[in-house]
């Protein structure tokens, strides 16, 4: 029996989810969290075999939650169910640890597939983010998120989420120097001047839930 555990923060989304899973014989929806804390604190009580995982929720998520449950002494494997399917978000995911990558928009078939496959050992990356992958690896000229590290792009994430800098370094952890100068500095590599600025640029490209 495949155990799987559930991360989204709309309640909504994890109940269809469970719907869809528990159709099949050999999947089991053994746990939910709705936030990044909830995630660590889950992993820790109990063990999964996978950990559906959608990257952007409130607080601690994205690359850095990908992380943060790879370094557990018994980490799930990690399949990202996302709205997002930019190559370059994908690339993110799986060099932090992601092992599958699922956009929102996939059907049923396609999850459950995923899901399996995973499970027994391999990866699974829908082919059309493995086209964009590809293309985006051959790109010189990056769009500008592509150039900020991983640490200054979950920072980015979190800024056009309205977060202030005080939260964000509450959430992650860290003084609101460093926040500052992050900000400053991913600024300074988009070409930007302003929080109004990036915002825009996250909504055309799709890197912010509306």
């Amino acid at each position: 029996m495949i155990r799987i555990i559930l991360a989204d923060d709309h309640k909504i989304v994890r109940q269809g989810l469970r719907q869809i899973l528990e159709l099949a014989p050999d999947i089991v929806v053994a746990g939910e969290a709705a936030n990044g804390l909830e995630v660590l604190s889950r992993i820790a009580e109990v063990e999964y075999d996978i950990l559906l995982l959608d990257m952007t929720m409130p607080g601690l998520s994205g690359v850095e939650l990908i992380k943060r449950v790879k370094q557990s002494d018994q980490a799930p494997a990690i399949v990202v169910f996302s709205m997002h399917n930019e190559g370059q978000l994908v690339t993110r995911a799986l060099k932090a640890g992601a092992v599958g990558y699922v956009t929102k928009d996939s059907d049923p078939e396609t999850l459950v597939s995923a899901l399996r496959k995973v499970a027994g050992g391999g990866k699974y990356i829908d082919p059309v983010l493995v086209d964009e992958m590809v293309f985006d690896l051959g790109l010189d000229n990056r769009v500008p998120h592509e150039r900020l590290s991983d640490r200054e792009f979950q920072i980015f994430q979190l800024l056009v989420d309205g977060k202030s800098v005080t939260s964000i370094a509450e959430t992650l952890s860290l003084s609101s120097k460093t926040i500052s100068t992050h900000k400053l500095r991913l600024l300074q590599k988009m070409h930007m001047k302003s929080i109004a600025e990036l915002t825009r640029y996250a909504i055309e490209h799709q890197l912010v839930k509306l």
